[in-house]
């Protein structure tokens, strides 16, 4: 079922617009207040830029001040209610700067745009942690799509229009005032119909000191390394696209040359890069959270970043092109594309970190884990202005500074993967897998989302553990061939995904014992384990006998076992057929078309090892 259904889902699409509208108004409200104070009320140069820098300031400071209190009121109330309110604050809010507008009182647009930021502060975790709530999660991936390519348009249209209606002769202020109430009311109109999302921590003690609960947010999302570290990246994020796009201005007017409409024509490109980057995460990923992508989308973004450098449209000094016009100078393409493909490896890099937050986090901590990744997205977006205005002021041009930027998002991805080599882990699996084979997956929803479980599946060739942990949403604890687990490069795969390696009694009895006692802990500790209970390669592409150790694994620990069937894979690479790998032969088929089938589990004490062999026979259509 594609992403796109979830928008005709009551679950899902009132929750879509609502935040569609509210970054919609938001652009909308600030490109129109710029537009008033920067061009329309004939105030002095100094005066401008107090008023342009403040602005900023004004919007991100809530961020600071309150995103602590309302991961609390995300966390201890019901989400649909608090969301009402919020749209109703919305509202007035929108009617104070309707006055503001009318009067030409900066000091009062300038105190509705704190507001707005108290606004998108109080939603800001709601957004986020409501979504595991109303999808399930082999939809978090989609939803979290639609979300960031709506949030990306709904901001560009904004702006837009904030300009658009401004430049109405005679009645600019007039249609700001009434277009954005308008959407304000449509915003709460459209959230009441958001289905109820009941309180995680309904006795949370709420804490009123916005200063010492900021701190114990930041302890509270600091406490999983592997989430802090999504965090980080997230706020990276943030950090590359505010040096981007602030340097875009004065990139079109001095690099493409180019008038409003072609700035319009940037920010369209990389908004449509953003949304439709998006988008293939769902269809790339299989539409299980992978963080694999995120590398590529790192990568990505550092070599369009830096091709921008390259990319000079040759274009005559002092030229104020229209954006068709722009589009017909030769070099125009290219600097188009990189702008867009920048867009669309931050969706990449993106949209899978802010669905591993929401899969890793527990429920009743995701607000105000969503909370501290907002304070801590503030703070680099602070960080992020005070670096491109130090660049700028060293005498760095436009490219330089995309240069300088993509290199030190190349250092900094570096860095996050070096702390969490589960990212690096999951992109090598997701490249080797998609790379080698096209797989088609079928009853992997049977491998249960919560609880102790066994997987067991027949043994086809060396990428077999690959194909599983590439397919199959849940992580799981893979037990191999000690040999297999030591093959280089993929042995740094196997000790990430914390596999357990094994050998046979005569060979090693101490690592067999050993093995043992691993998997036992992995299944008390409530995790899933999967075991080939063929204990080698087939050499002949049949199903070789279950060895006895399932059933010890069983008979310790019972738990309900899953049986999964590889298809396709013998005569595939490194697979033994022919004896390829002994005699160093090259595989008969690369990109082979192959399919994991799952069965329905077995109930706990139903399973042996002949039981488990007959059902993954028949998973992988062999005749009785």
């Amino acid at each position: 079922m594609s992403q796109f259904s979830l928008l005709g889902k009551r679950r899902f699409a009132p929750f879509f617009w609502t935040q569609a509208l509210g970054a919609f108004n938001d652009n909308a409200f600030r490109n129109a207040m710029v537009m008033l104070v920067a061009f329309q009320m004939g105030l002095p140069d100094n005066q401008v830029s107090l008023y342009t820098n403040l602005a900023p300031a004004l919007f991100i400071l809530p961020y600071f001040l309150f995103s602590a209190t309302a991961g609390q009121l995300a966390e201890k109330f019901e989400k649909t209610r608090i969301t009402r309110y919020v749209k109703l604050f919305e509202i007035a809010a929108m009617a104070i700067a309707a006055v503001g507008f009318y009067t030409h009182h900066v000091s009062l647009l300038l105190l509705v745009l704190f507001l707005m930021g108290v606004h998108s502060t109080v939603f800001g975790p709601i957004k986020y942690s409501i979504l595991p709530q109303a999808l399930e999660r082999s939809e978090l991936v989609g939803g979290n799509a639609l979300v960031e390519t709506g949030t990306q348009l709904a901001m560009l249209t904004g702006m837009i229009v904030g300009n658009s209606l401004m430049l109405i002769a005679g009645y600019g202020t007039t249609a700001a005032s009434l277009t954005t109430i308008a959407i304000a009311v449509a915003g709460y109109l459209v959230c009441r119909a958001i289905p109820a999302a009941p309180a995680t921590a309904p006795d949370l003690r709420f804490n009123w000191n916005p200063f010492s609960e900021t701190w114990r947010v930041l302890k509270l999302t600091h406490e999983d390394r592997a989430i802090f570290n999504a965090v980080l990246g997230i706020s990276w994020f943030w950090f590359f696209g505010t040096v981007m796009i602030a340097q875009l201005p004065n990139y079109t007017r001095h690099v493409l040359g180019g008038d409003g409409s072609v700035n319009t024509l940037v920010l369209t490109l990389f908004s449509l890069g953003t949304g439709i980057g998006s988008l293939l995460c769902e269809k790339m990923s299989r539409k299980r959270v992978e963080i694999g992508l995120v590398p590529m989308g790192a990568f990505g973004l550092t070599v369009f970043a830096i091709d921008l450098y390259f990319a000079r449209p040759t274009i005559a000094a002092g030229s104020s092109l229209t954006w068709s016009a722009f589009l017909s100078v030769p070099g125009a393409w290219r600097a188009a594309m990189d702008l867009t493909l920048i867009g669309a490896f931050a969706g990449f890099y993106v949209v899978p970190l802010f669905a591993f937050v929401q899969s890793r986090a527990p429920r009743e901590r995701l607000s105000r884990i969503i909370a501290g990744n907002n304070i801590v997205n503030a703070l680099l977006i602070c960080i992020a202005s005070g670096f491109g205005i130090g660049l700028t002021a060293a005498g760095l041009d436009t490219p330089t500074i995309f240069l300088v930027t993509g290199v030190v998002n190349i250092a900094v991805a570096i860095y996050i993967f070096t702390l969490v080599p589960e990212f690096m882990m999951r992109f090598i699996t997701w490249v080797l897998v998609n790379t080698l084979y096209r797989v088609r997956v079928d009853g992997l929803k049977n491998v249960p989302d919560e609880g102790a479980a066994v997987v067991v599946c027949n043994h086809v060739s060396f990428m077999d553990p690959l194909i599983l942990m590439a397919c199959v949403r849940r992580p799981m604890r893979f037990v191999m061939y000690y040999k297999i687990f030591n093959i280089p490069v993929l042995n740094f795969v196997f000790r990430t995904a914390k596999a357990i390696p094994i050998a046979g009694r005569n060979e090693d009895a101490a690592l067999m014992e050993t093995a043992f006692e691993e998997i036992d802990a992995a299944l008390a500790a409530g995790e899933v384990v999967c075991i080939f209970p063929e204990g080698g390669l087939t050499g002949d592409g049949a199903i070789q006998a279950f060895r006895p150790g399932i059933d010890r694994i069983l008979a310790r620990r019972p738990v309900p076992v899953v049986p999964l069937a590889l298809r396709g894979m013998w005569g595939s690479i490194f697979s033994r057929r022919d004896g390829a790998l002994r005699r160093a032969r090259l595989p008969r088929r690369f990109w082979s078309r192959i399919e994991l089938v799952g069965g329905a589990p077995l109930p706990v004490g139903a399973a042996s090892a002949s039981v488990l062999e007959a059902r993954v026979s028949e998973l992988r259509g062999d005749k009785a």
